[in-house]
């Protein structure tokens, strides 16, 4: 809006700062994090840390594999041991009865797995004759086809490798052969016992440490809150305690969730018929640990030898339809009931950890692998040097919806905003949306400019795309909430009928004017006959305007930042002109101290303040309703004597 000169860069005034328009969006590290925390270590610093550590899990997963896992036990068997202590059967008490029942079941469970195991591999040789039938039935089906073009390619690429290659090297001399064998004879243990012997004593480890960490967790979190420093203790605090609250939680759904799956495999695999169904509902309880492959990974062995079992096809058709129904069961009906709070990582995440994890330590890296990705976000959501393992792993959206809107707008991007917009209204009301949406992202494009990021072409495109999906837009009085719509008709209903009329004025430019478009779309046209001036007009003609047209209510709209001189100016110059005008003035994206705004603007003749486009809305009708109350008195009762 063109100006006089000395309002073109007005002073600015106590409430108005370069960033007052850009909404705070606090975060946890924010919240409790001291800023003398994340001076002491440099940013640069942590990248050569973290190679530093990722190499010592990797050279010393002998040890840090069954701490990892003792410390995942505690937390599964932590709530069980509270429990059992509010019974009042003391800490040690509780512990052994915990640790003896949870690897009573693991080992009850392995030692029949093993037997079964051993059954299988004795009775496979019998089912030799079905695995050929099946064999011949899939060579006469792709006899002559495509099928048999690939094989013949792949049989030709294997001779060509299968070719003997002559070498230089020669074998190591008879003496060094006698030599190890007689060094290994020396050995009082076998050499292949080795492997054994290193996995009994890792599993004997971790029942120690799960039991003294079950017995002193309380003298362990006070060492870490010591080692972690006073200057940090409520931050250590609140990460102690979401880490142990919420991961216990989460492994313990885990557990009973996988436990139920299997289960519910072993049985169904049963009434099937499919043999040794105790040993895949086994499998299918420590494979449903491995994220999103596990359950078809369980599927695999019981399917394969269903085929082999069986003639025919039908039962490995059933066998695969049961994994399949009650993976579907277990995903949509008990996984939101029991887990009742996601794991806060995102399925991408957990694909990437979990090859992550697995390169690290192997098999038991993979089983691990969604429960340690857990215990990672949850630290790093309190540290501030880790806040893009938060961002990278978290299934919270990246940026806030008006932060979305606004970068699809400065992409010319108009489709996905709209998806963006339409995807916010399915939560939320329509009013909401315009307050939270689109005022801060008007408001961003306003401090983009005014701090030259943005082009004047850029910003008015934004505008431009705005004012556009806003027309787009269904009547947001089907989306608003049922208690809005009441409480706002409760009022109108009891006002004349006829329409009132409102002027509004842009204070400083096209923002405004997009905002005042906002505030249009939530008003009743039945009750409203709203006119929004373009920002192009001269502060001397709209006040030339008021004069002739001699509206009821007058809303001046500013977006912050800047525009409260201009709002300010406009409400002095119509206040002298028109003085029972109703003047309502929005300053909305503003986030600073609404008391010296309200001081400022009511001092310069403003009549109602408002400060979110639904505070105006209520305003507006107040003001209507004060308005008519004036304009026809109540009459005076007459008291005879």
């Amino acid at each position: 809006m063109m100006l006089p000169a000395m309002l073109r860069k007005p002073a600015k005034t106590p409430d108005e700062t370069p960033t007052a328009a850009i909404p705070p969006t606090a975060t946890a590290t924010e919240q409790f994090a001291p800023n003398s925390y994340s001076q002491t270590l440099p940013s640069w610093i942590f990248l050569p840390s973290a190679v530093l550590v990722i190499a010592i899990f990797y050279w010393a997963q002998e040890v840090l594999v069954p701490i990892a896992i003792a410390v995942l036990l505690t937390f599964v068997l932590s709530p069980i041991v509270s429990a059992l202590e509010r019974l009042n059967l003391g800490r040690i008490v509780s512990v052994t009865i915990s640790v003896l029942l949870a690897f009573t079941i693991l080992l009850g469970v392995g030692w029949l797995a093993a037997r079964q195991i051993a059954r299988l591999a004795n009775e496979l040789p019998l089912y030799r004759r079905n695995i050929q039938t099946k064999i011949a039935d899939l060579r006469d089906f792709k006899k002559g086809g495509a099928l048999e073009k690939v094989e013949q390619t792949v049989e030709d690429v294997k001779s060509e490798l299968s070719k003997p290659k002559t070498s230089g090297k020669q074998p190591p001399p008879r003496e060094v052969v006698v030599a190890a064998e007689q060094e290994s004879a020396s050995w009082p243990i076998p050499l292949a016992t080795g492997p054994v012997i290193e996995r009994l004593a890792a599993a004997g480890l971790a029942i120690v440490l799960v039991i003294f960490m079950l017995i002193q967790r309380e003298e362990l979190r006070n060492r870490l809150i010591r080692i972690m420093g006073y200057s940090r203790l409520t931050v250590t605090t609140k990460a102690l305690e979401e880490a142990g609250q919420r991961i216990s939680r989460y492994l313990l759904a885990q557990l009973l969730i996988n436990t139920g799956f299997g289960i519910t495999v072993g049985v169904a695999l049963f009434l099937i018929g499919v043999p040794y169904a105790l040993l895949w509902g086994a499998m299918a309880i420590v494979l449903r640990f491995i994220p999103y492959i596990g359950p078809w990974a369980a599927a695999f062995m019981p399917t394969a030898l269903s085929l082999a079992y069986f003639p025919g096809w039908l039962t490995s058709l059933l066998v695969v339809g049961a994994f399949l129904v009650i993976e579907l069961v277990i995903n949509f009906l008990l996984e939101p009931r029991l887990y009742g709070e996601s794991a806060g990582v995102s399925e991408i995440a957990i694909l990437i950890m979990a090859a992550f994890w697995t390169w690290l330590w192997g098999p038991v890296g993979l089983v691990l692998a969604t429960p340690l990705t857990v215990c990672l976000v949850v630290f790093a959501k309190y540290v501030p040097e880790m806040t893009f393992v938060t961002v990278l792993l978290s299934d919270a959206p990246a940026l806030e919806p008006y932060v979305n809107f606004y970068q699809r707008m400065l992409a010319l991007d108009q489709d996905e905003a709209e998806e963006i917009v339409e995807e916010y209204l399915k939560d939320h009301p329509a009013p909401e949306l315009y307050d939270r949406v689109f005022i801060p992202a008007l408001s961003r494009a306003k401090n983009d400019r005014r701090h030259n990021h943005l082009t004047e072409r850029d910003e008015h495109a934004v505008y431009d795309g705005a004012r556009a999906i806003l027309e787009d837009l269904e009547d947001p009085q089907k989306n608003s909430t049922a208690n809005d719509t009441v409480a706002e008709s409760a009022v109108v209903d009891s006002l004349p009928s006829e329409t009132q009329q409102v002027l509004g004025f842009p204070a400083d430019g096209k923002a405004d004017e997009v905002a005042l478009l906002t505030l249009e779309k939530m008003l009743d046209g039945m009750r409203y006959k709203t006119d929004i001036i373009s920002a192009d007009m001269l502060a001397s003609e709209m006040v030339s305007l008021v004069e002739r047209k001699q509206p009821g209510i007058i809303c001046i709209g500013a977006v912050a930042p800047g525009g409260l001189a201009h709002a300010r100016y406009l409400c002095k110059r119509i206040r002298a002109r028109c003085p029972e005008v109703k003047i309502l003035v929005g300053r909305w994206g503003f986030s600073g101290n609404p008391e010296t705004t309200r001081a400022t603007l009511t001092s310069a003749g403003a009549d109602r303040i408002a400060v979110t486009l639904a505070e105006a809305r209520d305003h507006l009708t107040q003001l209507i309703q004060l308005d008519r109350t004036e304009a026809n008195p109540a009459p005076t009762r007459q008291v005879a004597y």
